[in-house]
């Protein structure tokens, strides 16, 4: 297998000095370089947030939670510099405050807190959902090329598609109950995929797969909260927030199950939550964002 291009590059920083780190590489969802993108992707700045804080804490502590405000939009023809600082530092949970920099102001706060795994006879999750397992499932790649073969789909639909598929995903993506026809009803805001990084990550620190999943977390998250109002486009959709909880050890290089719904929208806000299974119904991260979506109707819907 080829290494995952998700440590060796987007997430690889530049150590420059104690707790000081640079990302130099930014590639995201959506293009090879993402200097021709209006802002850096979420997910990128928190995973990339998280590798700093790791490198502040010894070997044997764990990341449980992490939480995060995006707080000015990144600027993707610079560079990214995190500053970590030493919270706290005690004998089973430590705490690292994160700022990611882009010309001299913060662009990003992020607070990650780890522990020592303590066994406890306190233990309880959710059910995971009944879904087929992914190999009888079908890629996101494939299931667009199966809409572009309609002939009876609409143009709009088609650039919109087209433009999914000239991304550069370094994710693998297999949705539960694709549709047969590319959506385009309202549908209540739940989704359920089928996700893992591509290439070969292995057996290394648990850490390093939580900053994978941060990744994963963020991509196609908030979307799910405009799954009820096909009727508008977004034409701003940014991330307020992102929180993790980390439950368990995973492999993010495996298939997980992420189901993500939105309880809430309103005021240009909308919320979303996610939980990532492993394959064994194993809860391994829950997820919460809160966004901001401003939209416009659709040309072709009524505006009454």
């Amino acid at each position: 297998d080829l290494r995952s291009v998700l440590i060796t590059s987007v997430l690889n920083l530049e150590r420059l000095d104690v707790n000081l780190y640079r990302c130099a590489g930014l590639h995201g969802p959506g293009h090879r370089d993402q200097a021709s993108l209006p802002r850096l992707f979420g997910g990128q700045i928190v995973g990339q947030a998280l590798v700093a804080a790791a490198h502040a804490v010894r070997s044997e502590m764990q990341v449980h939670s992490l939480h995060c405000y995006f707080v000015r939009a990144g600027d993707p023809k610079v560079p990214v510099l995190y500053k970590v600082d030493e919270t706290r530092t005690g004998r089973s949970f430590s705490v690292r405050s994160i700022n990611a920099i882009q010309h001299g102001k913060p662009i990003f706060t992020c607070q990650a807190s780890f522990h020592l795994s303590q066994e406890s006879p306190v233990q309880h999750q959710f059910t995971m959902p009944a879904v087929p397992p992914p190999e009888e499932l079908v890629t996101q790649e494939e299931l667009i090329e199966k809409f572009l073969q309609d002939p009876d789909l609409a143009e709009k639909y088609r650039k919109h598609l087209h433009k999914i598929q000239a991304e550069d995903v370094p994710i693998e993506i297999k949705p539960v109950n694709p549709p047969d026809k590319f959506h385009v009803e309202a549908r209540e805001p739940k989704q359920l995929l089928w996700v893992r990084a591509r290439g070969h990550i292995g057996e290394t620190d648990r850490k390093v797969h939580c900053c994978v999943a941060a990744y994963i977390s963020d991509y196609a998250f908030l979307g799910t909260a405009l799954f009820p109002h096909r009727q508008y486009r977004a034409r701003f959709m940014v991330s307020l927030d992102h929180s993790m909880w980390f439950h368990a050890p995973f492999r993010s290089d495996h298939w997980m199950l992420y189901e993500c719904e939105s309880p809430w929208a309103g005021g240009s806000r909308a919320l979303v939550q996610g939980r990532l299974w492993r394959r064994d119904g194993v809860l391994a991260v829950t997820c919460v964002q809160e966004g901001v979506i401003r939209v416009e109707q659709m040309p072709n819907s009524s505006k009454l």
